[in-house]
């Protein structure tokens, strides 16, 4: 998902790239279902899912497959995803009563693995840093390190490293509020000087008089700044204000989260579940309301998925013959490990064949037990997709969890999950700009990349929006997994990874690497070097010889 900080090497750039994107995103409404086109016989490099439907599988019999979206929660009566959504054969809605002796309530449409039994949901969450940092505050804050045992030192070195991390987040979003607050103040002021009715204009703003007012002088170069880098044409202040308006609200938000509950070291909603945190092997909380307070990126990457489409709407999924199943367990804030390995958990046992995973964090609580899980749905045949992140880093040398690699492991046993796909995320370009500049990338640990950016789907309040991020890259890759999965049921699920793998499209010559202007080939970007095609996929999985009996 987007973010917009101004923490560039220019304050004035940052505004000017702020105002660019917004540029992006009125073109965006060109780009409506870009990511199922086909490159050979389309503009943009999507997965091809529009064409596999039309030249391979026309009016071919399939089954009717369960992708499990862990996420923040979807919105089940949505148009485009009502008709697609997984329906537990076995409980009656709303009874109170555990009538598939499952261990949940009332599980219709999934599970919430963070709510509480009396309907409370939890919606913002502290970062993983922030819980680990307030575990072992506990034990070291006014302890002596030189009466500590070599292990105790070790430990006592590790939370160091969280509070650095911590103060350092905190002091950077205390910043980035006080220059907001400034560019609002600042913004204001401007508009004061067009009460008159004056035209806003470029010589307008420049002919003002702001001799001696500091903040009225930044206005104007704010302002200036942003209406050289908008090719439109604005007649007054307020309609500038309002195209600038919802990432004035998107900023804000960003940094409120960040001091008031992400670095917060005194917030801890989690008495709402109800739960014994600290037994990570309990399995049996949280409620059935699978929607939650903010649905907006579950619904999203379900819809890209296989969202429906209906009338007087042409905005549908990658894959047709699905049911999502939402398992919530991702706040506004970083996942807990128990809750990640209990939602897979759920959605192994109630019948998913794939895992869509579009979260990520850089600390882990307990990786063992989101390991343990990832190993219960490889021996249960269930595919894992997972989002590589946004922060335009390389996965190789930086942590990034959960993740593909078991911590530990036994003699012979595999270091790495054969039913794990990791996706990074990719523009709708075929030139050096392909790779979105927000992906993390990794030569060893990113598989694939798949479209990413200027993704068109379905939002909360049954209505649709652009999003960008891996996010949303990786629910194409369930989708195009869900393809291969309901036409070739005989496939494993290790070999459907292989063969979206084997069947990806290369990247030829040199592209910009995330995060920098270093040109990369596209294989020191991910392990394949290309993008994911669902036409070639399909292809591949005709000619496969499954393994299932």
């Amino acid at each position: 998902m987007k973010k917009f900080c101004f923490f560039t090497a220019s304050f004035f750039l940052s505004i000017s790239l702020w105002a660019q994107v917004e540029v992006q995103e009125i073109e965006e409404s060109k780009l409506k279902n870009w990511y199922l086109q086909d490159v050979t016989t389309g503009s943009y490099p999507g997965v091809g899912a529009d064409r596999v439907y039309a030249e391979l599988l026309a009016d071919k019999e399939a089954d009717t497959v369960i992708v499990a979206i862990i996420d923040s929660g979807m919105e089940p009566t949505h148009d485009g995803l009502k008709p697609v959504m997984w329906v537990n054969p076995g409980e009656i809605p709303g009874n109170g009563i555990d009538d598939d002796g499952n261990g949940y309530i009332d599980d219709v449409y999934g599970w919430n693995f963070i709510g509480g039994k009396d309907g409370k949901n939890i919606g913002a969450d502290t970062f993983e840093v922030t819980r680990l940092f307030v575990k072992l505050d506990k034990k070291f804050k006014d302890v002596d390190p030189k009466s500590l045992s070599k292990k105790e030192k070790k430990e006592y070195e590790q939370y160091l490293v969280y509070k650095t991390e911590i103060n350092k987040q905190r002091t950077q979003a205390k910043a980035g509020m006080n220059q907001f607050n400034a560019i609002v103040e600042s913004l204001e002021a401007l508009g004061e000087q067009f009460e008159d009715g004056r035209p806003f204009t470029i010589e307008n703003i420049e002919n003002i008089d702001a001799t001696g007012d500091e903040v009225l002088f930044l206005g104007k170069n704010i302002a200036s700044q942003i209406m050289n880098s908008i090719p439109l044409e604005i007649t007054t202040f307020g309609e500038f204000y309002d195209l600038i308006a919802d990432q004035f609200e998107g900023t804000k938000k960003y940094f409120k989260k960040q001091l008031e509950t992400g670095y917060n070291t005194d917030f801890d909603e989690r008495h709402i579940v109800g739960d014994n945190y600290d037994d990570v092997y309990e399995r049996y909380y949280g409620n059935s309301d699978v929607q939650g307070p903010d649905a907006q990126h579950g619904t999203h990457v379900g819809g890209i998925v296989g969202a429906k489409a209906h009338a007087g709407d042409d905005i549908y999924g990658v894959a047709r013959h699905v049911k999502l199943m939402s398992v919530r367990a991702v706040p506004d804030g970083d996942e807990r490990d128990k809750d990640v390995a209990n939602a897979i958990i759920y959605a192994v046992d109630n019948g998913a064949s794939i895992i869509n995973m579009s979260f990520g964090k850089g600390y882990s609580w307990n990786k063992q037990v989101v390991d343990e899980a990832v190993k219960y749905a490889a021996a249960n045949d269930v595919l894992l997709v997972h989002a590589a992140g946004n922060s335009g880093q390389n996965n190789d040398v930086t942590d990034n969890f959960p993740n593909a690699y078991f911590e530990k492991r036994g003699l012979f046993q595999p270091k790495r999950a054969k039913n794990w796909i990791e996706v990074g995320a990719l523009a709708p370009a075929t030139d050096e700009t392909a790779p979105a500049t927000f992906s993390n990338y990794g030569k060893k640990t990113v598989d694939v990349f798949a479209p990413g950016v200027s993704i068109y789907s379905t939002v909360p309040e049954n209505t649709y929006e652009f999003l960008q991020g891996t996010s949303m890259a990786a629910p194409t890759v369930a989708g195009v997994a869900a393809i291969i999965r309901s036409h070739f049921p005989n496939l494993t699920a290790a070999q459907v990874r292989e063969i979206i793998m084997k069947s990806v499209i290369p990247v030829e010559g040199e592209v910009i690497k995330p995060g920098s202007k270093e040109k990369v080939t596209f294989k020191d970007l991910c392990v394949t070097g290309g993008y994911v095609s669902a036409y070639e996929a399909v292809k591949l999985a005709s000619q496969t010889k499954g393994k299932k009996k």
